[in-house]
């Protein structure tokens, strides 16, 4: 899995650049737009936000966690709800502008949760943490399977029977390549180097093969309830995200500025400062090397 260093990399790296760009609890995950792209970006999140606590049947005074919970967009929504939420994150500069905002969240493993942490939960979200458990050395020594078992075991102690799971995940696609053609000496239009720099923005991290790979290992403790497809939403959620990170403010390009040290001395930032001029989530959900999937699940 992804270490706390590796999300402090990625995540605490851009955090003031994020808040400024999208807001103090904006989401850093695929939006729902369901087809209208009229939509706002703050629309089709709300819309995303809505569609989860409706599945998970979340309300007033519901116990909810919020696993890799991000700048705290999700336990926003529901608290506003009346819910009780609670959020964990390996991004420390995550956590602390969660607690700013007033939300329950701390720096916390959420694979390593027991009962014995904070009891159980009514409902659990898990929006776009999967892809951060499995690392390429775990994939290449088999364990992938494993990882993602142990990680549904693990999370049925927290629930009830009839209780239930969302998660939000990115995935490989129909047209994933092998590993070993994945490589930053690529041409830069191809797939192998759009995912060299996923691999560069996410270090640690390597995506499940399909959403079947994530409903076949959720077994035998959770049935599937639903399953859709948001690649084509989250297409549309970074090309707004995009057009965010460029517009003018003078303390976000400030922050930009002071980031150029780190530019010339540090190959690894060089190859995560790269996604900000080409985005390879989204050539690799054109190119459908990469899936989007939204799941549903419950505890039998």
């Amino acid at each position: 899995m992804a270490s706390q260093k590796d999300l402090e990399f990625t995540y605490s790296t851009i955090d003031q650049i994020f808040r400024l760009s999208i807001g103090q609890t904006g989401d850093y995950s695929g939006a729902m737009y369901n087809g209208n792209f009229a939509l706002t970006l703050e629309q089709a999140q709300q819309q995303k936000h809505r569609f989860i606590a409706d599945s998970l049947r979340i309300g007033k005074g519901t116990k909810v966690l919020d696993m890799g919970c991000g700048w705290g967009p999700f336990l926003t929504y529901i608290k506003k709800q009346g819910a009780l939420g609670r959020g964990v994150t390996l991004s420390s500069a995550q956590a602390a502008a969660c607690v700013e905002n007033g939300l329950d969240v701390e720096v916390k493993d959420c694979r390593l949760i027991t009962p014995a942490d904070y009891g159980t939960f009514d409902a659990i979200t898990c929006i776009g943490g999967l892809e951060h458990f499995c690392s390429i050395e775990q994939y290449k020594a088999g364990q992938q399977d494993a990882v993602y078992a142990d990680f549904f075991r693990n999370l049925s102690a927290l629930l009830p029977v009839g209780g239930r799971f969302y998660m939000q995940t990115m995935v490989f696609g129909k047209n994933m390549i092998p590993l070993e053609e994945v490589s930053l000496n690529a041409p830069k239009d191809s797939p192998a180097y759009a995912l060299a720099l996923m691999v560069a923005q996410f270090p640690g991290s390597w995506l499940p093969y399909g959403a079947e790979q994530v409903i076949r290992n959720a077994q035998p403790h959770f049935k599937l309830i639903s399953q859709s497809s948001g690649r084509l939403d989250y297409i549309e959620t970074i090309g707004q995200w995009r057009k965010r990170f460029r517009a003018f403010h003078w303390k976000k390009y400030a922050l930009y500025a002071s980031l150029l040290p780190r530019l010339l001395t540090n190959k690894a930032f060089r190859d995560l400062i790269a996604v900000f001029r080409v985005s390879p989530n989204r050539v690799c959900f054109q190119q459908e090397t990469m899936e989007h999937y939204r799941l549903v699940f419950e505890k039998v």
